[in-house]
């Protein structure tokens, strides 16, 4: 079966592709289809935005599509000042991973040596049949002002990212340390549970 990921992300298809094609399912991209599309992400909260991604893309495609977004909250920020849904942009600006980097370590040295931090996850299925949808939140971690020697394109924050169980940066974390920590990627589960039923 073919899905749709409503993402230009690399990142994220790659973490979501492999498991994926073992479990008969192929992630198909909007570059893989040669088609482009622009969707103006305009909700509240990451369960909207991966709403609206996943019914423009599917509109423009007609093959099921996820949708997935998430946002930001920073433990200490007014309102105001969260990054929620505006995470790569600021000021009407989208930030290249650099910039990222740039941006929040200067958030931090503002605010702290270190910011507590939580990512909120938001996931739909989409097609003219059905819309599910799935939501999740991390755990907290720490935001700091120093970044990692590694990047991993498409996540930059996750050079400036600690896991407080493993003292890790995020880049860092091996597959054992995962374990560690207990944490269990139920989009994957949700994703495989609501495809196999069309």
């Amino acid at each position: 079966m073919k899905v749709l990921f409503a993402t230009t992300n690399p990142a994220k298809v790659k973490k979501y592709k492999e498991i994926l094609e073992k479990n008969g399912i192929e992630l198909l991209t909007i570059n893989d289809l040669e088609k482009t599309i622009e969707v103006e992400e305009t909700g509240k909260d990451a369960l909207e935005n991966a709403y609206i991604k996943a019914k423009a893309y599917y509109d423009l495609t007609g093959i099921t599509t996820i949708g997935m977004d998430n946002t930001l909250f920073i433990e200490g920020l007014p309102e105001d000042k969260q990054p929620g849904t505006y995470v790569r942009r600021v000021n009407g600006k989208r930030l290249t991973d650099d910039e990222m980097i740039e941006h929040y370590t200067s958030l931090v040295r503002k605010n702290g040596e270190k910011l507590i931090a939580k990512w909120r996850y938001g996931m739909v299925i989409y097609n003219e049949r059905k819309v599910k949808s799935y939501t999740w939140n991390t755990d907290d971690f720490f935001l700091v002002e120093n970044p990692a020697s590694i990047r991993k394109p498409g996540y930059p924050l996750d050079s400036i990212s600690i896991d407080p169980i493993c003292n890790k940066y995020f880049v860092e974390l091996t597959s054992q340390d995962r374990k560690k920590k207990h944490t269990q990627d139920m989009s994957v589960e949700f994703i495989l549970n609501n495809i196999s039923e069309d």
